[in-house]
């Protein structure tokens, strides 16, 4: 199977096993020097009690924070589409001894999830590889709880781009944003 093969048969949204084990150690790396992952998290008004999904959640950075956050009252579900996210997940939850967080393997976009499950949903440096960004946002929609607030960000593409694609779902309605993500309402 020559290169192009490879590519067309392998979901664009999925990295390789390499990638993603290059990019868990970057971001080990730069946690290890950097608080902004923690400052962010305790930023996103995230309570004990709560119930959040941190969806393409990679290898758990924003994860374990919000497990920390919620409490043992809490929950957070750990959503990815990679079993190497899964396993990193569940490694380190076990590490730091976090009973309340749940990886979930993703099949598409489906989480397999409940509805309504989630007072808060994630989508934090990932939604720019979405490729269909409207049944990705249904099945956030879903999740989420009616008074529920959706936090996506940019990671790589521009904010207009996000913003046509959250409101062309006709999902979710944008009720604020910062320099660093949007927070959304479901409709």
């Amino acid at each position: 199977m020559n290169i192009e093969q490879s590519l067309h048969q392998r979901p664009l949204e999925r990295m390789s096993d390499a990638s993603f084990k290059l990019m868990n150690l970057t971001f080990n790396l730069i946690d290890l020097f950097s608080p902004h992952v923690a400052k962010r998290a305790r930023s996103f008004g995230v309570q004990p009690g709560m119930t959040v999904v941190d969806y393409g959640c990679g290898p758990g950075r924003y994860t374990l924070r919000f497990s920390k956050i919620v409490g043992d009252s809490g929950k957070v579900f750990a959503v990815d589409i990679h079993e190497l996210a899964i396993e990193a997940v569940k490694e380190k939850a076990a590490r730091d001894g976090l009973g309340n967080i749940q990886p979930v393997l993703a099949h598409g976009y489906n989480t397999g999830l409940p509805d309504a499950i989630a007072d808060r949903v994630f989508a934090l440096d990932m939604f720019f590889g979405i490729r269909q960004p409207t049944e990705f946002l249904a099945e956030l929609k879903r999740l989420i709880k009616p008074d529920g607030i959706l936090v996506i960000d940019d990671g790589h593409q521009s904010r207009e781009v996000t913003r046509r694609k959250v409101l062309a779902s006709g999902f979710w309605r944008i009720e604020s944003e910062t320099k660093d993500h949007l927070e959304c309402r479901p409709v």
